[in-house]
């Protein structure tokens, strides 16, 4: 039947399906939900993007979700014809070639390790939950790699505690997102909704506002519009992964940013004082907010769900972490491969990259540990992400111009080469104004942290490349033939012997 072969799935590499095939369309959408996490996408980087742009900030969450609609759509053409585990590995690979899929792959590990350990240290608020004094900078690392160890137990624990604490989240995000907004909106307005067009001064440097103010502001938006490519990172789990893990992947990302924009949209009316949050007498105006117009008796249970929000997004960034890690180690391109690819014997979940995932998350918080380390962790996984974005959508945006594209189901038809070259452009665009240095007080290995970043990844990823060249060329060729097979026909008995 039709349907069948739609979800039919390429083997990977020529080898049999190793992973249960156990998520269904609602699992992978909650999955890069969680991963993607309104909570956490808005209490993170409130903050920082009010300060850049004042109210008028609200304006780039609008930019900013146009450009990533165009980036999920390409995404979700590739998730389509290459369902595979590791996604924008696996895409890269295939499009690029070896070296430019490994070094993709590559790239992505480190990016979310990275998220994981600034997801964690941004999880500042529990001392809001205990009713206690602000934690300090030490403590707040402690309590980040508390959050990073529990997540790790999580997703060893198995793919049945995973869908019920993402289902889970589902729920926290409603009361916590729209539910809160409304009630803010309806009751709690103390700004007119044209305070959504003033700046109060912020980004009038010497690039004057549309510079240094709103693409400022859309640099650190930058990080909230990213996860939904996650949907692909386990499609080698998904039952119908070629129908179901692109819907995932648009759906997501379409969900989450239209309440994110309408959080915000409530946050900002609500804020009782702005030039005090502006002239930073404020540190949380998120938490200062809602403390002052809800009160504390209500506020402390409503951060217990943005706890979830947030433990929820870890096990989600942690699960795609360890399976990019897995596919790595599957081909053999990774040292210690042999070790990084056994799964556990009953729920057939890679524990040891798990594992290995969690304590790079940990390392790396005590690496950029300083009094700018959210600042830093931030700055380098949003320009991260936006780098292994474009060299899957570059890749493909060749491969149309070559006349060597082959759609699956999930296809963009007329408009596909239109939308690919409009969603390379963004992400040119975004990388550079996310790398771009605009903090003067900061070393400059901090204000070119973006740049530093890729360039150290780089390096480490050229060490650990060389040795390992001849193999990741082999399993390249060997994958060649596969990955030319019709998406409609190719896997036919891997995804029967998955059911």
């Amino acid at each position: 039947m039709q349907s069948d072969n739609l979800a039919s799935v390429a083997e990977p590499a020529g080898k049999a399906q190793e992973l249960k095939r156990e998520f269904t369309l609602w699992s992978a959408f909650t999955f890069a939900f969680a991963f993607i996490s309104p909570i956490v996408c808005l209490y993170a980087i409130f903050a920082i993007t009010f300060a850049a742009g004042g109210p008028a900030s609200w304006w780039g969450f609008l930019f900013v979700f146009a450009g990533q609609v165009l980036v999920a759509l390409v995404l979700a053409e590739l998730a389509s014809r290459y369902p595979l585990e590791g996604s924008v590995y696996q895409w890269s690979r295939v499009l690029g070639g070896a070296t430019y899929g490994w070094f993709t792959g590559w790239a992505y590990m480190w990016t979310l390790a990275l998220a994981m350990a600034a997801v964690g240290y941004a999880a500042g608020f529990v001392p809001t939950i205990l009713g206690i004094e602000p934690f300090s900078q030490g403590t707040q690392l402690l309590v980040a790699m508390g959050l990073v160890a529990f997540a790790t137990f999580a997703n060893i624990v198995g793919r049945t505690f995973m869908k019920v604490l993402l289902a889970g989240s589902i729920m926290a995000e409603i009361i916590g997102s729209l539910v809160i907004g409304t009630v803010l909106l309806l009751f709690f307005r103390e700004n007119p909704i044209s305070v959504v067009f003033e700046t109060f001064g912020t980004g009038q440097g010497s690039g004057g506002y549309l510079w240094s103010g709103l693409f400022a502001a859309m640099a650190f938006i930058g990080w909230g519009f990213v996860g939904f490519e996650s949907a692909g990172a386990i499609a080698e789990e998904v039952r119908e992964p070629r129908r179901d893990v692109p819907k995932a992947i648009v759906f997501s990302l379409v969900f989450v940013s239209l309440v994110v924009i309408y959080s915000a949209l409530a946050l900002i009316l609500a804020i009782p004082d702005i030039p005090a949050v502006l002239a930073g007498d404020v540190v949380d105006p998120v938490a200062e907010t809602m403390t002052t117009q809800l009160g504390s008796a209500l506020t402390s249970p409503l951060f217990a769900l943005f706890l979830i929000g947030f433990l929820a997004s870890l096990l989600a960034l942690q699960a795609s972490c360890s399976r990019v890690m897995w596919a790595f180690a599957r081909d053999g391109v990774l040292p210690a491969s042999g070790w990084l690819k056994k799964l556990s014997s009953e729920e057939r979940i890679p524990r040891n990259t798990v594992i290995v995932a969690g304590c790079v998350a940990a390392l790396l918080l005590l690496a950029t540990n300083s009094e700018r380390i959210y600042f830093t962790l931030l700055s380098f996984t949003t320009g991260g992400f936006y780098l292994v974005f474009l060299l899957p959508v570059l890749g493909a945006l060749i491969s149309r111009l070559r006349g060597r594209w082959e759609q699956g189901p999930f296809t963009l038809g007329g408009l596909g080469p239109i939308v690919t070259l409009a969603a390379t452009v963004w992400l040119v665009f975004e990388l550079l104004n996310i790398s771009w240095p605009r903090a003067g007080d900061l070393p400059w290995y901090q204000n070119w942290g973006v740049a530093v970043m890729i360039a150290v990844v780089g390096v480490l990823g050229v060490l650990t490349y060389l040795p390992l060249r001849e193999r990741i060329s082999r399993v390249h060729d060997t994958a060649g033939e596969r990955d030319a097979a019709p998406a409609s026909t190719a896997g036919d008995k891997t995804d029967e012997a998955s059911r």
